[in-house]
């Protein structure tokens, strides 16, 4: 019978009942379900949902998942959601919104916190330990495990598991085993301790292990019990709820088998015993005892590696020569048997010990791999990811020799020597840094595998050459020093340096150096070259990618806005394309196009159609570039882990759109449909909208903003959701009203009740930020201040040294940036 619970089971959690319920549709319940079923005297584990976080919405989804598991267990598993109706003390006690319960026979048994049951492993376990906590014991010392062995003596066998901790996938398996089979073995489990040594196990293994202790009596052949401890056997696959059960029925077959057939003649081991390998000794009827009680002795040696089968010659079925004794058939090669002659038994456990050890380093090679993966992990339980994946890959030594090493000495000499220095100011010890430097170095080995010989890479320790890094304003360096790491800088004989301020990847890098090699702005001088200019990519490595372009229409260079275009085209190098046109050819043109010269025209890359934006020229190259980036802004713009920086730079208030991914055509009309009732918001409310940026933020293309939308409110509203955040001058967040239309006129009046201070702010922005990861230490200054003491007694001139030393370290000589153009808050909650 318990056979067929445990296969049923097996083949339920395979899928093998497709049409069971779908648990998602009741795993909500009423606070009157709950009563109802509470009085019923079910299993349940509910949770008590308060508000939903990102985690907690991870946790519901766990939750779902083990509904299912844990039914075919009688397990009921639920949520109750205290908005829509109170329980009494799991709703009104905040402390335990955290916590989910179990309840058995009408009342709480038991209590989790939510870092125990965080997965759908865990959920399982944890609860069917819960309920089998009287039947599933738990041993420390071997002393403890004697105890149980000579309570067990002549009742039950024991299987014993070792599990590395409690709520993994092997905790899962023993408990699943243990509840199928609870009533006919006594399982125990053992988490670590002494009693591991006993078992043969180092504690800083990292691999779970079975072990079967026959301590029942047994018929047919069986080795006397020892006057203390009951037989071993070791499970020797890996532990999973399959292999544990195919492992509990292997324990179950008869020790030796009789048969009286040619071993060619006997059928292959079917299920459970189908990877179990096969032995045969031959008996004579003159020492059929003697050869029954070898077989016996050997068959305690196999336990658990195969199965063996005592062959009587004596029935005329069996033609296999007298000159072989035994034989043996791999389940990995068929049917076949192979015939040996065997001077002694330990010539059989060869056959097979030498596999299991075999099968032993694969498996120590494994843990050591685990050991690894482990210790990772701890680094990767880091707040900053970049640290962890830095250490993860610590072991990858990059290859530099793509790159040149700029130091004090020949700075200047290398720059002089190229057209275009990309230089990387990193430090070795700043995991941003380090992580950065390889992509850096991938950037060069694409331009290098391009042939782009007018690019020179090069990088700067900043830690090793501080001198360098931090050189005072007035040096003979074009850049002032460095405060923030890593750092990218663009440098042009005879010219400043340019910031790079774009994404942290090599594909954005790459993008930027190859729109850098363009001049800037591209001096054009006929109608073809307007042309190839606006309509073709500057070189083919940018492919696909479609710039931002601004043309500058000047009669002559001494016209008013001339020097104004230049400096901003020069500004707007690497991110946008400009091109020059002067002269006739500029007249000529404009007057094609119906522009009055001197102009400036916009193509941004969004738009479709061929008309541009005609700004004013301006005398001023800072008024100018915030006209040309107001023109070149998307009028509803899609919010995208790269672009959000730029857009919070504006400083504007987002009036945000959350939308979720179409999973059909008329999803995606319904989405479409929002967006051009928000671009009417933009039209609608006219100069009243400039002090916000429309924009939006599709959750399917982009995930990390159901983070967002949910650290926003606290909990993750239905969608559509239309959030106005990030104000200028305060941290309010303001929900326009769930399941109300999103209608233009309707959104303009809900701005307007925000304004007037009527609306009731839906959440607050965090109060976060992110500072530069590390500060500049000077070393080599630290190094010039501190002088070694050259005896033990000091004049009054060497202490007064000393005191001003010591006044030296306290400041630790940190460079301050004093950037007055980046908002430190400026990724607040984001």
């Amino acid at each position: 019978m318990w056979v067929c619970i445990a296969a049923f089971l097996l083949w339920m959690r395979a899928g093998g009942c497709s049409e069971k319920a779908n648990t998602s549709d009741h795993i909500e319940f009423t606070a009157a379900d709950f009563y109802d079923k509470l009085h019923s005297g079910k299993i349940m584990f509910i949770y008590f949902e308060h508000q939903v976080s990102p985690t907690i919405s991870l946790f519901l989804v766990e939750l779902e998942k083990s509904a299912e598991a844990l039914q075919d267990y009688g397990v009921l598993v639920g949520k109750v959601s205290c908005k829509k109706g109170l329980v009494r003390t799991y709703c009104t006690e905040g402390r335990l919104r955290h916590t989910a319960f179990l309840f058995r026979g009408g009342k709480e048994f038991l209590s989790f916190d939510l870092d125990t049951v965080f997965d759908v492993n865990s959920i399982v376990s944890e609860v069917l330990f819960a309920i089998l906590r009287e039947e599933v014991k738990y041993v420390h010392t071997d002393a403890d495990l004697l105890a149980m062995e000579k309570a067990a003596r002549g009742k039950k066998d024991i299987v014993l598991g070792y599990v590395r901790s409690l709520g993994t996938l092997e905790h899962r398996s023993m408990m699943e085993t243990a509840y199928v089979y609870g009533s006919k073995y006594q399982f125990i489990l053992i988490t670590g301790g002494p009693v591991l040594k006993q078992l043969g196990v180092n504690e800083s293994s990292l691999s779970s292990r079975v072990w079967f202790l026959h301590c029942r009596v047994h018929s047919g052949f069986v080795t006397p019990m020892t006057a203390e401890r009951c037989p071993v056997t070791r499970m020797r696959r890996l532990l999973s709820t399959l292999s544990l059960h195919s492992f509990l029925q292997l324990m179950e077959a008869p020790l030796v088998s009789e048969v009286y057939v040619d071993p060619s003649s006997v059928p292959s081991p079917q299920f459970p015993y189908q990877l179990t390998p096969q032995v045969f000794l031959f008996s004579h009827p003159a020492t059929e005892h003697l050869d029954l009680g070898t077989a016996a002795t050997l068959a305690w040696r196999l336990r658990g590696l195969a199965l063996l089968l005592l062959v009587h010659r004596q029935s005329p079925a069996v033609k296999t020569p007298d000159e072989y004794n035994a034989a043996y058939r791999l389940p990995d090669e068929g049917s076949e048997v192979k015939y040996l002659t065997l001077h002694s038994l330990d010539d059989v456990l060869e056959l097979f010990t030498n596999q299991e050890k075999e099968e032993e380093e694969e498996e120590e090679e494994e843990e050591d791999e685990e050991e690894d993966e482990e210790e990772d992990s701890h680094f990767g339980k880091l707040d900053d990811e970049i640290a962890a994946s830095v250490f993860a890959n610590r072991g990858d030594s990059l290859d530099l020799d793509s790159i040149t090493h700029l130091t004090s000495d020949n700075f200047h000499t290398r720059v002089a020597q190229s057209s275009l220095t990309v230089a990387l100011f990193y430090l070795k010890w700043d995991a941003v840094s380090v992580a950065f430097l390889s992509s850096f170095i991938e950037v060069a080995e694409r331009l290098a595998d391009s042939d782009v010989d007018d690019v020179q890479m090069s990088a700067i320790d900043c830690g090793e050459w501080t001198d360098l890094c931090a050189a005072e304003p007035g040096a003979a360096v074009p850049f002032q020093p460095i405060t923030a790491f890593p750092g990218v800088l663009l440098l042009r004989p005879q010219e400043s340096a340019q910031h790079y301020r774009g994404m942290l990847g090599s594909e954005a890098l790459h993008r930027f150096i190859m729109m850098s090699r363009t001049a800037s702005p591209l001096l054009l001088s006929a109608q073809e070259e307007v042309t190839s200019f606006l309509q073709e990519v500057p070189h083919p490595e940018l492919s696909g990618f479609r710039p931002d372009r601004i043309l500058g229409l000047f009669q002559a260079n001494s016209q008013t806005g001339f020097s104004a275009f230049v400096e901003a085209a020069k500004s707007l190098r690497g991110d946008v394309l400009s091109g020059l046109l002067t002269g006739a050819p500029a007249e000529k043109w404009a007057a094609d196009h119906a522009v009055d010269p001197p102009a400036v025209l916009v193509f941004p890359s969004w738009r479709t159609h061929a008309r541009p934006s005609t700004l004013p020229v301006s005398s001023s190259a800072k008024e100018l570039l915030t006209h040309i980036n107001t023109a070149l802004l998307h009028s509803m713009p899609e919010l995208t882990v790269e672009n959000l920086p730029s857009f919070l730079s504006l400083g504007k208030a987002l009036l945000l759109l959350f939308v979720g991914d179409e999973e059909d055509e008329v999803g995606w009309k319904q989405n479409q449909a929002l967006l051009q009732e928000m671009r009417g918001v933009v039209e609608v409310g006219g100069m009243k909208m400039e002090r916000y940026l429309a924009c939006w933020i599709h959750l399917g293309r982009t995930p990390a903003g159901m983070s967002v939308l949910g650290s926003y409110l606290g909990t993750m509203p239905p969608l559509p959701a239309l959030l106005l955040t990030h104000l200028p001058s305060r941290g309010e967040i303001y929900q326009y009203p769930p399941n109300t239309p999103i209608v233009a006129s309707s959104v303009l009046q809900w701005l307007q009740r925000v304004e007037d201070g009527t609306e009731t702010p839906a959440g607050m922005l965090g109060e976060d930020s992110w500072p530069p990861p590390v500060d500049f230490y000077d070393f080599l200054k630290v190094m010039d201040t501190q002088e070694p003491d050259s005896t033990q007694q000091h004049t009054a001139a060497e202490e007064e040294d000393k005191e001003e030393e010591e006044e030296v370290n306290v400041e630790e000589h940190l460079m301050i940036d004093d950037s007055s153009d980046i908002d430190p808050n400026i990724h607040s909650e984001l």
